[in-house]
Order: C-alpha cells, then sequence, then structure tokens
C-alpha cells in the first residue's frame, strides 16, 4: 500500500542529512565543517483509521495523516470524505 494520505495528499517526499565534525566555537573548537551530505525520505504520519459517518450510517476505512484526522475533527467526516472522493 503506498504511503499517501487520502485525505491531505501528503507523500514520502526525499531531502538530505548533513553529516559535519568538529567542535563548535563557542565550546572552544575550531568550528563545525560540512564531511559529507546522505539521502533521506521524509514520510507522512500515516494512520489506517476507521472514521464513523453518522449521515451514512457506517464506518469507512481510510489511510490518513495526523493532520488529515484534524482536518476530519475540525470540518466532519462526511464533509471531508465526500471532498476527497471517498464516500
Amino acid at each position: 500500500m503506498s504511503r499517501v494520505c487520502q485525505i491531505t495528499g501528503a507523500k514520502v517526499s526525499t531531502g538530505n542529512k548533513i553529516h559535519r565534525s568538529g567542535r563548535a566555537k563557542k565550546k572552544g573548537g575550531i568550528g563545525r565543517h560540512v564531511t559529507g551530505t546522505v539521502k533521506r525520505q521524509f514520510k507522512p504520519n500515516l494512520r489506517d483509521k476507521r472514521v464513523w459517518v453518522p449521515e451514512l450510517g457506517k464506518y469507512v476505512r481510510v489511510r490518513v495523516s495526523a493532520r488529515g484526522l484534524k482536518t476530519i475533527d475540525k470540518n466532519g467526516a462526511y464533509k471531508t470524505l465526500k471532498q476527497a472522493g471517498l464516500v
């Protein structure tokens, strides 16, 4: 199953982790230096949830991020799921 939020569309994005060596100047060193970069992934905070939709009188299964859950709480389950095309 792909790592995409069905409500917000959040998905895996890529970036870099910077490797540094040395001691900071304020701690008595000669300063920090970048020694390399490594690719990494930023993954959305996804959950598989059953959301109760009172208008339909049933549960709907969604793969949703934490931000998407806050959106459902704020706007209501039926309205949010309808905008996402899940109902």
